[in-house]
Formats: structure tokens, C-alpha cells, sequence
């Protein structure tokens, strides 16, 4: 074991991750044949395979599991003790990953990005939108610096900023505008569109209309709020969407959108990163940032919609 290096677990999370030699070399920047090397120089220095190579796809070994969250929380380790040196000379300076989930990027990144850029002008900002459980993850494993996503998302290694509270309003066809907005016991038995599993959206609007993600019932899922609001043009069925989402998702659609009545359904989007990081303090000044730009954002739409 003397002779394993950092550049190795690198390689080696790479590879664990991506479970794909070619992909795996691409992360980092290196051939597959010098990736394939470094691989079997680590597995000779600790004694045993850490990959399976005779199934179909690379696998890790039951010792390569162990291995692979070991050399993660090592690596996340030394990636912090970058950051803690970085924060001794400006916390918000230099690379700073966030994560976003679908349906909140596109509504508030292009105005939080160029707050971003402008006030804090050393930051090297890097953008990864996917799904919360996968974000979650990634911020686990130190892939990410913070995320913004809806909350709680009550995990105990997390600090978690609520950010503010937005509402989601109903989209249905054009033809519908005039119709009294349904309750959440006529929406159940309404042609309900939502995201694909995965997507916490869904499972909110599920929680609304007190339906089971289980339960069967007639419905088309879409990858995102676009698709949902084009279906609803075309006369589909109806679906929910954030309120922040409403101009651009409609603007070129034939829909209607209502608000509900009280009690409206909601989300509480809010900022979260490791409590370990030593970026704390200056994620803190992000997120204030954040708060700033999404209440302007959600008062144009706001502004909007009731228009």
C-alpha cells in the first residue's frame, strides 16, 4: 500500500463511478490504455481485483465497494483542504459547482448567473442540472458545492438555507379559462400530466391532489414542464407547474393558467452543502444572493401572470 497515490484514487473513482474504461479516461483526461495501467498498478499495490472484468459490464468487486467509499471520503478530505486554503484568501474565488434541479434552472440561473459573474467576479462557476437524488449524492461524494432544490431534504451531514416559497398554479387548455379552478378532489379526477419519476415536482403535486404514486390511473409523464404545458395545448389533459416557470413555458403555448385557492400548493427552495465544507461562510453569502435574485425573478412572474 506504500506505493498508492491520490492520482490513482482518482482514476479509481472515476472508473467506479462511470464503470466504463473509455468514459472514465475522458473525466480524466487521459488514454483508456494509460487509465487501464493506473488501475492495475492499484489493484497489485493493495493485493486484490477491486474490478469484476468478467460480466458484461465492469463491476466492483465486494472489496472494490468498500474501497470505492473509502477512497471518496479521502478524496472529498483532500478536496477540502484546497477549499479551506482558498477560503484563508478569498472564500468566493475560484471554482464553485452548483447543482440545480430541473424545474428551477431554467427559471432563475440566467439572472442568478450573471448576479454571480458581476458581484463576484473571481468565482469560476460550474452549472450541473439534474434530479435531487442525484444531486444529493454528488454533493455527498464532493462533486458538488452546494445545491439548490426543494427542501427539506433532511439529511444530517447537510446545512440546509431556505431560500423562499413558491406557489404552483394550474395550466389547463385555453378553452377552459372561464371554468372555475377544481379542488384537489376534482384534479383527481382529471387527466393529471406530471414529470417522470425521479423529479420531486411530481411527487408534490401527487402529495397535493392526495394521490399515490403507486395508484393507477390515466396519465402521460413528460421529462420536463415544457413538454407538460405543450401537451395541455394540445388538449391532453392539465398539470402543474411553479409559478416562476409561467412565462416561459406558456408564452408559446394555447393554455390557461389559474391560480388555486387556499390552501395553494407550495415548495420551500432553499440552498444546501456539506456542513464539513469550508466554503460554509461563503455559501452563506451565496445564498443570500440567491434569496435576492429569485424574489425579483418571482416578482416579474408574478407581475405576469396576473397580467
Amino acid at each position: 500500500m506504500n506505493n498508492l497515490t491520490l492520482k490513482q484514487l482518482r482514476y479509481f473513482d472515476a472508473l467506479a463511478r462511470m464503470r466504463h474504461f473509455g468514459q472514465a479516461a475522458d473525466i480524466c483526461a487521459i488514454s483508456q490504455p494509460a487509465l487501464s495501467m493506473q488501475i492495475k498498478e492499484l489493484e497489485e499495490s493493495v493485493g486484490t481485483a477491486l474490478f469484476d472484468r468478467s460480466a458484461r459490464q465492469i463491476r466492483l468487486t465486494g472489496f472494490g465497494e468498500e474501497f470505492a467509499e473509502r477512497a471518496r471520503k479521502i478524496l472529498r478530505e483532500v478536496d477540502e483542504l484546497g477549499e479551506l486554503a482558498r477560503t484563508t484568501r478569498d472564500p468566493l474565488a475560484g471554482r464553485l459547482r452548483i447543482g440545480v434541479i430541473p424545474t428551477i434552472a431554467p427559471y432563475l440561473l440566467p439572472r442568478l448567473i450573471g448576479r454571480l459573474s458581476r458581484d463576484y467576479p473571481a468565482l469560476d462557476i460550474r452549472v450541473r442540472e439534474t434530479v435531487t437524488t442525484k444531486l444529493l449524492q454528488e454533493l455527498s461524494e464532493g462533486r458538488l458545492d452546494t445545491a439548490i432544490l426543494a427542501l427539506p431534504v433532511s439529511e444530517p451531514g447537510l446545512t440546509e438555507v431556505a431560500l423562499f416559497q413558491e406557489d404552483f398554479v394550474l395550466v389547463r387548455p385555453a378553452a377552459d379559462a372561464d371554468m372555475p379552478v377544481p379542488n384537489r378532489d376534482k384534479l383527481r379526477e382529471m387527466r393529471l400530466l406530471l414529470l417522470e419519476e425521479g423529479h420531486c415536482f411530481r411527487d408534490q403535486a401527487l402529495s397535493f391532489c392526495d394521490l399515490s404514486a403507486t395508484a393507477p390511473r390515466e396519465l402521460m409523464d413528460g421529462s420536463s414542464l415544457s413538454t407538460l404545458v405543450q401537451m395541455v395545448s394540445a388538449g391532453i389533459g392539465i398539470t402543474l407547474i411553479p409559478e416562476m416557470a409561467v412565462p416561459i413555458e406558456t408564452r408559446s403555448a394555447t393554455v390557461s393558467v389559474a391560480r388555486f385557492d387556499a390552501p395553494r400548493p407550495t415548495r420551500s427552495v432553499g440552498m444546501v452543502w456539506r456542513k464539513s465544507s469550508p466554503l460554509a461562510q461563503g455559501l452563506e453569502q451565496v445564498a443570500d444572493l440567491v434569496r435576492d435574485t429569485a424574489a425579483t425573478v418571482r416578482a416579474e412572474r408574478r407581475a405576469a401572470l396576473a397580467g
